[in-house]
């Protein structure tokens, strides 16, 4: 019946620290070192005796541990205490702890099962074989309660429990079916292995910036984009602005038969240039271009050296050579403006506007 007892309220202990709640809590395991005083039941005729024993265990929830245990105690018998009385054993143990935040000692209620090995010797006088021996292993159980606190990197246990040792083989107590001794102890807890240590979440995350944002997808973010509607294909700088296919030059234009640059076209080449500086990523063709007045062959040579004297200039105000494509003459296959009227008469103004040269984008 005390059997029955015990293991009953084991088992409901088992199937309370399956339910306990999985939160963040120290699942190193750790070495355990008891001594203290075994108090001898009373009917075993045996001396108090200290005892001592050694154990591992781990937390498996934040209220509940396991630890396996081994003991030894070495009683003697009160009548002679030159006969040996000895008990040693293994033990699982449960125990449930009451954890309170910011408490440095936290009680604790214990549980076991294990298993004890007696071995009494006894006056077996006249018997030429005194003193007798009985070697006898039976199970046993214990309950207890306890306080447990950390000072510095162990922890330290006190505790006081009952263990009940079902040995109905014993010489001296034949009678007796089982024996209840009180273990009073003082315990160190070692852990293994470093410190758990838990991570700070993570921040939330931050709201985006305008440099992550492109609103108008042409691959300026907001931050630089300083034309945020520009729209799609257009060949777009890096502010975030588009950038003309062909740069005007307008107003670049050579006397006839010139390749020499006027004065006048100098502050429009400036401007080309400081757009060029802008957009230090944009390339282009420099192309020269003449009027339909002399042979094919004429026009194509004097277009090129118009386009290689707005090349130079480029080049000798800092714009890199690898930036340009050319210089390219075209002779005067590409007209921008009718070299002659519709009744067949010379057009001079279209051919001076034809006399130009231009900055074609390439990217």
């Amino acid at each position: 019946m005390k059997i029955r007892l015990l293991s009953t309220a084991l088992l409901a202990g088992l199937a309370f620290a399956s339910a306990a709640s999985a939160q963040e809590f120290d699942d190193r395991w750790y070495l355990t070192g008891t001594a203290g005083m075994n108090i001898q039941d009373n009917a075993r005729e045996t001396r108090n005796a200290p005892f001592g024993a050694i154990g591992v265990g781990r937390f498996i929830s934040p209220a509940w541990s396991v630890d396996g245990e081994l003991n030894y105690q070495n009683p003697q018998a009160d009548a002679n205490q030159d006969l040996n009385w000895s008990q040693y054993g293994a033990s699982l143990d449960l125990r449930r702890h009451f954890i309170a935040e910011g408490r440095s000692w936290n009680p604790y209620a214990l549980m076991g099962l294990g298993f004890q090995r007696s071995e009494e010797e006894f006056d077996a006088f006249p018997s030429p074989d005194s003193p007798g021996e009985r070697k006898d292993g039976n199970m046993a159980a214990k309950l207890g309660f306890g306080l447990q606190g950390d000072v510095g990197r162990v922890a330290i246990r006190t505790e006081l429990a009952y263990r009940a040792s079902f040995d109905d083989q014993s010489f001296r107590a034949p009678e007796e079916d089982w024996f209840g001794d009180v273990l009073a102890s003082v315990g160190v807890v070692v852990p293994l292995g470093p410190e758990n240590v838990v991570a700070p979440p993570p921040p939330p995350p931050a709201a985006p910036s305008c440099a992550d944002l492109d609103d108008d997808g042409d691959g300026v973010n907001n931050c630089d984009d300083k034309c945020p509607g520009s729209q799609a294909g257009q060949t777009i700088g890096p502010d975030g602005c588009p950038v003309p296919v062909s740069i005007d030059l307008k107003g670049v234009n050579f006397d006839f038969d010139k390749s020499t640059l006027r004065p006048d076209a100098v502050a429009i080449l400036s401007e080309a240039v400081q757009i060029l500086q802008r957009y230090p990523d944009l390339k282009v063709e420099v192309a020269g271009h003449t009027d339909s007045k002399g042979t094919d062959a004429y026009n194509q040579s004097l277009s090129e050296r118009r386009a290689t004297a707005v090349y130079d200039y480029l080049t000798s105000n800092g714009i890199d050579a690898s930036r340009m494509v050319g210089p390219n003459g075209y002779g005067e296959s590409r007209p921008i403006a009718p070299n002659t009227n519709p009744d067949g008469s010379d057009n001079p103004e279209g051919r001076a506007q034809n006399r130009r040269t231009e900055l074609n984008v390439q990217n």
